[in-house]
């Protein structure tokens, strides 16, 4: 089974030792004789005698294998108190048991409870695929026909690949040698080839012969169209015969088989095995799961850069948006989709299918493809391709209704499968100079007004958000002392909106004040009425509309529009000058969207507070009088706007 039947195939090649003579129930645990091991470990705690902390978790993870969640559940838990050896894909499978035994609740208390163990991606992962699953458990808005496969076997049959017309698969099933590899009692596993029918079935299975011969492990192909050749998993031989390393352990490498060529091994450790490789023709990358030591928990995710297939660079780990504390195996990329298999905690039971886009830097939040592509076994090994006016693709899995211990299931659906979701990225900037802005608060509403996702930028700026697929949303943006940004997407917006990056600029209130005459107005250039009139000119208004984005931005703020003359003219005239020049500026604003609750007063002084010596029957040049024709928007409750 996923995973499983590969690991065990590979790890039963260790000789193992023992590091606890003082029970049988080591010798099974280490054979995958996983009820004999609870027996034997159950006999030596009947009998008065203890178990070490590994034995202890040995038995935890034996109830695990034969589906006693509660009895493992309560060992995980006891050890994790403990603080001792529970870490990476035991921590996954705690929580798994914790999701098979109790409600969601419980388990979302103890993610809770315990979010230093936990890094914020997974915590993010976790709510938002738990949430999903739980408000829409089928994905209703797919057409599936999904079915087993007639060339299927009793044995273990998984890991499909398409093969130019036909399908490679990867199976247990003997054929002619009648080897048994154990504990597993099937033959080695080995690659086969099919004809795919009309109908999806696959016909006219045989052994592949297109990769160079072995009497051990070959698994897990995957054929490159661009470099005509096959990579797959093999295990490492020398001069025919198995080969180990200082412990006694044979793993699993990476081989390149070029169609009618050479074969090369891209990756071989002895001590270290390699699954399901992936090579993508548009970047030369080749994708492999394996557990390294930089890993976050069981088998990671990695890719290496390759030049025609030859690797040139160090793994790389995908990083804790795509990688857990469980098992990630089977990368697929299709039209910019990555695709994989995981057992992380959060799925519907045991591996299941997710699907996450790139984006710069990392992966937007893996979703659940749900059901019927998932169930509550194991679901992996997804491939897919366009097939007439659908798609059409395949994945392996246990559940119910199969031939063997893993079957190969096909199906055809009308758009690209996954439950839809509304997934934004992009960086939040300063307006003024485009710089980004750290711990910004995003907010996600729904049709109804209610709020469905918050989160903060990065350091960077940078934001990614992701929720169940709406017919209208509202984005907010805010940070103390900037300015709110507020957009609604609905209909066509809805899709267009994710096609690329959506940057979103808030404004710091600081950057569009000043201080004036010993208060605070809104920065604008000055501007000038014509002679005795109080007409608002084009000039003007570019000056107004910034008054109307700066009451937009804060919809909070308190103004008094005030205007002033120099002291030519009658001081009565120079009054009613004013007094319609601040009531036109507040027209404008009124006409263009400001509030009346926005605007507390519109008040012309006059020449009353001339701002230097030019006063009545005092000679003055120009310019100086000049200085004392203004407008101002001031805002009044500058001193408590953020309190």
């Amino acid at each position: 089974m996923k995973m499983n039947t590969l690991f065990c195939f590979v790890l039963g090649f260790a000789m193992l030792h023992g590091q606890y003579k003082e029970s049988k129930g080591d010798g099974y645990f280490f054979s995958y004789a996983y009820s004999d091991a609870i027996a034997a470990y159950e006999r030596d705690l009947e009998k008065g005698g203890s178990l070490s902390p590994r034995q202890y978790l040995n038995l935890a993870d034996s109830y695990f294998k034969t589906n006693k969640f509660e009895k493992a559940t309560d060992i995980y838990l006891e050890l994790f108190a403990q603080d001792s050896i529970m870490e990476g894909d035991h921590l996954n499978m705690l929580l798994q048991g914790l999701g098979r035994t109790s409600n969601k609740e419980r388990l979302t208390t103890f993610l809770n409870d315990n979010k230093l163990d936990f890094s914020r991606e997974l915590q993010e992962n976790a709510k938002f695929n738990m949430e999903l699953l739980t408000s829409k458990k089928n994905d209703e808005d797919h057409n599936y026909r999904v079915f087993n496969l007639d060339a299927n076997s009793t044995q273990s049959d998984f890991s499909p690949a398409f093969y130019r017309n036909g399908l490679l698969f990867t199976s247990g099933r003997p054929l002619g040698k009648g080897e048994s590899y154990e504990p597993m009692g099937e033959a080695y596993l080995d690659v086969f080839e099919g004809e795919i029918a009309a109908n999806g079935q696959v016909a006219k299975v045989d052994r592949l012969n297109a990769i160079r011969d072995s009497d051990y492990h070959k698994a897990t192909p995957y054929f490159s169209e661009d470099l005509n050749s096959i990579f797959y998993v093999l295990s490492n031989t020398l001069e025919g015969e198995l080969e180990f390393d200082e412990s006694g352990k044979n793993a699993l490498s990476i081989g390149m088989q070029k169609i009618g060529g050479s074969f090369k091994f891209l990756w071989r450790d002895l001590s270290t095995s390699f699954y399901y490789p992936f090579y993508d023709d548009n970047t030369s990358r080749l994708y492999f799961s394996a557990n390294l030591k930089d890993g976050y928990g069981g088998t990671d995710i990695y890719y290496v850069n390759t030049s025609n297939g030859q690797i040139m660079s160090a793994p790389i780990n995908l990083g804790p948006k795509i990688n857990t504390p469980g098992n990630e195996i089977a990368p697929y990329i299709f039209e910019g989709v990555f695709y994989f298999s995981t057992d992380v905690f959060y799925g519907l039971g045991g591996m299941d299918i997710y699907k996450a886009n790139f984006k710069e830097g990392g992966f937007t939040i893996p979703v659940n493809l749900g059901k019927p592509i998932n169930s509550e076994t194991d679901d992996f090994g997804f491939i897919i391709k366009n097939h007439e006016n659908g798609l059409q693709g395949y994945f392996s899995s246990n559940r119910a209704g199969g031939k063997g211990k893993d079957d190969v299931f096909g199906f055809f659906v009308d758009e690209k499968p996954g439950i839809k979701t509304f997934a934004l990225n992009g960086k939040v900037v300063r307006l003024n100079n485009m710089q980004g802005v750290s711990n910004a608060r995003i907010k996600v509403y729904g049709p109804g007004g209610e709020l469905l996702l918050e989160t903060l930028s990065n350091d960077r700026g940078d934001y990614s958000i992701e929720i169940p697929s709406q017919s209208k949303v509202r984005v907010e943006a805010a940070k103390d002392r900037f300015s709110i940004f507020s957009a609604i997407f609905e209909g066509e917006q809805i899709e267009a909106v994710q096609k690329g990056n959506l940057n979103i600029g808030i404004a710091l209130y600081d950057d569009l004040v000043e201080e004036r005459e010993g208060q605070k107005v809104v920065k604008l250039k000055k501007f000038f009425f014509g002679n005795g009139e109080s007409k608002v000119t084009p000039d003007i208004a570019i000056e107004l509309d910034k008054v109307v984005d700066f009451v937009e931005r804060f919809p909070a703020v308190q103004l008094r529009i005030e205007s002033h003359t120099d002291s030519q003219g009658s001081a009565a005239a120079n009054f009613r000058l004013t007094q319609a020049r601040s009531d036109a500026i507040k027209d404008y604003l009124a006409n263009h969207g400001v509030p009346s609750s926005n605007i507390l007063y519109s008040i012309g002084y006059g020449e009353d507070k001339i701002l230097n010596n030019c006063k009545n029957g005092v000679y003055c040049l120009e310019m100086l009088h000049r200085q004392n024709r203004r407008s101002l928007i001031v805002i009044l409750n500058d001193n408590i706007l953020f309190d």
